[in-house]
């Protein structure tokens, strides 16, 4: 199916990456749902700016009951099933290593936090969207991971610890979902340059990365979009259960 065909709902869709991923699916003709918790003004003046194939619906992730009847009132408005999850949602986390727990003070509600946000997020998504992917064979589910698996040079240990988490969950998945026609892939960017939660990072940081990456910049939203456009397109159809990093080869495993 191609991208101008697919109605693809994005979380956390209001402002950062999730702004950046909405705009480039609506730039390929795609019909685009804009979940957000609490950036109503901004996902609302967003879908006005992307026009009448784009709507802003309202939704915890972590809350399976509000999952349900954003994508039935998106189901509804658009006259077909979603087709495309892409999990961004990020529960309040700001990229900023000084400011961050280590190991001898951070709390287990802090991982418990984190964990709700990326996998019961991910999984009430998947869960609420399975049926109408089914019924149409095709599916096509995207998560937001982070390359810190590969090179954990901050101590986000619970940030780290759910992205791990719902790496595995990826790849149990796309082995669950693949007689379906449903893949399930994970686009990994490294800092990005720059979102709301990146916002935090000193300016020294963001050198330090440009000066250690082969391209010598540090990855826009814009080009981490652009993957995530890659798993969704008909060039995909035979990827899943993959990792795909997207930091200008910053981490190369």
């Amino acid at each position: 199916m191609n991208i101008s065909e697919q109605r693809v709902l994005i979380t956390g869709a209001g402002r950062g990456l999730g702004a950046a991923l909405a705009r480039a699916f609506a730039a390929e003709g795609a019909s685009v749902v804009l979940n957000y918790c609490h950036s109503q003004a901004a996902a609302e003046a967003l879908a006005g700016e992307l026009g009448p194939r784009a709507l802003a619906l309202r939704a915890d992730v972590r809350d399976r009951a509000q999952v349900d009847a954003m994508v039935a009132t998106a189901a509804a408005h658009f006259g077909q099933p979603i087709d495309v999850v892409v999990n961004n949602a990020l529960v309040d986390f700001a990229f900023n290593g000084d400011a961050r727990a280590q190991a001898d003070t951070i709390r287990w509600q802090d991982f418990h936090r984190q964990f709700e946000g990326s996998v019961q997020g991910a999984l009430n998504t998947v869960q609420a969207t399975l049926p109408g992917m089914r019924a149409r064979g095709f599916g096509r589910i995207i998560n937001v991971g982070t390359n810190l698996f590969q090179n954990p040079v901050v101590p986000y240990h619970d940030y780290t610890a759910a992205k791990a988490a719902l790496l595995s969950l990826t790849r149990t998945l796309a082995g669950d979902l693949g007689p379906d026609g449903i893949t399930v892939n994970m686009v990994s960017g490294g800092l990005l340059r720059t979102t709301d939660a990146s916002a935090a990072t000193p300016e020294a940081v963001f050198d330090y990365i440009a000066a250690n990456t082969p391209l010598r910049e540090v990855t826009t939203p814009e080009q981490f979009a652009d993957a995530a456009l890659f798993f969704a397109s008909p060039w995909a159809r035979a990827v899943t259960g993959q990792n795909l990093v997207v930091d200008g080869g910053l981490v190369r495993d």
